[in-house]
This record gives C-alpha cells, structure tokens and sequence, in this order.
C-alpha cells in the first residue's frame, strides 16, 4: 500500500449497512486507490450501488469468503483460533473446522497477499477511540481506524442505521421493519464516526 510523496491516495472503507441499498455509490466507490471491505460483503448483482473492486478484504474465520488473485485477505483475529486456522486455510485445508459455527477448511486467496491484524490493534481502538465501550470494536469500526492510519482521505460507505432506523445487511430482505436496535454498540461507534467527520477527518456516505 505504499504511495509516492506527492500522491495522495484515497480510501473506501465499505460497511455492509442496508443504507447502501438504492445509494447508486457504486462507481465512486470504484474510482477510489483502496478499497476495504469486510465479512461477507457480495458485490456481484449489487455493483450499482457497492461497487465491483475490492483491494483488501478483512475477514475472520466465522465470515471467511472466497478471493479472487489480486485482493489482499486481512483477517482481524478476535481469538488464538483465528491465527492457528489461518496457514492452513488458504494452503491444504486446515484441521480447525469449528469455532463458534462451523469454519471453512479451506478458502480461495493469494497466499502472497495476506495480512494479520496485531491483536494489540484491537486493544488501542477499545481503550483509545472507543473509551472502553462495549466488549470489543465491531469489525468496522476497526477498519475505519485502520484507514485513518494507512491513507490520506477516507470515506466510509454502508455504516449506521437505514434511513427508517434498522439495523440490516445491504444483500438482505428486511421482513419485520418494526425492528429497531435498542442500546446497539454500533450507536456508539457511528456517533464516534460522526465526530471524526465533523472534525474533517473522513466523510460519511449516509446512502438511504
């Protein structure tokens, strides 16, 4: 991810919000230098609206996908599991094929284009950006801090609620819309999220 002195590379950090429905954010997505996303993230049949590229896709045993050759796999390890699964995963199958869900033994990834998160990471947007709240950082959120470390201007697609207040994937059918999130930890960090733009630190694409 290096970048000559005079450039100034641009970041799309891609939630997974079911605000990005209808957003047409696709093609801005796509002209950005990098492009982040998380999970399980389809972009086939939704490029209108989330775009088609993917340069670093962070996932985690539970959610792992498939990638093609020129994505860069980051796994966030939230356990010691997570680490112990990794070189077999993307190698010859790994023996660790349970967790919290049953895991994929083995996933499609360029073996040269692998990161791991330091788990001290995890640790330092806990205490520092999110004063503690909650058990852990969402997976977004931690990649929101990430960008902020690694490039010039960030802006952050598909995070928060809908425009009618529910939480929901963006590739999902919402059926009960009544559903509303109580004391979601997600509140917390939007409102984090929301500050940092208000300072000017990155942009939030609201969608609908």
């Amino acid at each position: 991810m290096d970048a000559g002195p005079e450039r100034c590379r641009t970041c799309a950090v891609v939630g997974n919000s079911g605000n990005l429905k209808g957003s047409h954010y696709g093609a801005l997505i796509d002209s950005s230098d990098v492009i982040i996303r998380m999970n399980k993230a389809p972009t086939s049949g939704y490029e209108q609206d989330v775009g088609s590229r993917t340069t670093h896709h962070i996932m985690y045993p539970e959610s792992a996908i498939d990638l093609d050759n020129t994505t860069s796999l980051v796994l966030f390890p939230f356990k010691t599991l997570d680490l112990q699964w990794l070189p077999g995963a993307i190698t010859n199958g790994s023996h660790i094929t349970f967790s919290r869900t049953r895991l994929r033994a083995k996933i499609k990834a360029n073996k040269d284009l692998v990161r791991v998160l330091n788990p001290v990471f995890m640790k330092y947007v806990h205490e520092v950006w999110l004063d503690y709240y909650g058990k852990y950082p969402s997976t977004g959120f931690m990649a929101l801090i990430l960008a902020l470390h690694i490039c010039d201007e960030v802006n952050v697609y598909g995070f928060g609620k809908d425009g009618n207040g529910n939480w929901h994937h963006y590739w999902e059918t919402l059926t009960n819309k009544k559903l509303k999130t109580g004391n979601h930890p997600g509140d917390y960090e939007y409102n984090v999220t929301r500050k940092l733009s208000e300072i000017h630190k990155l942009e939030i694409y609201k969608g609908w």
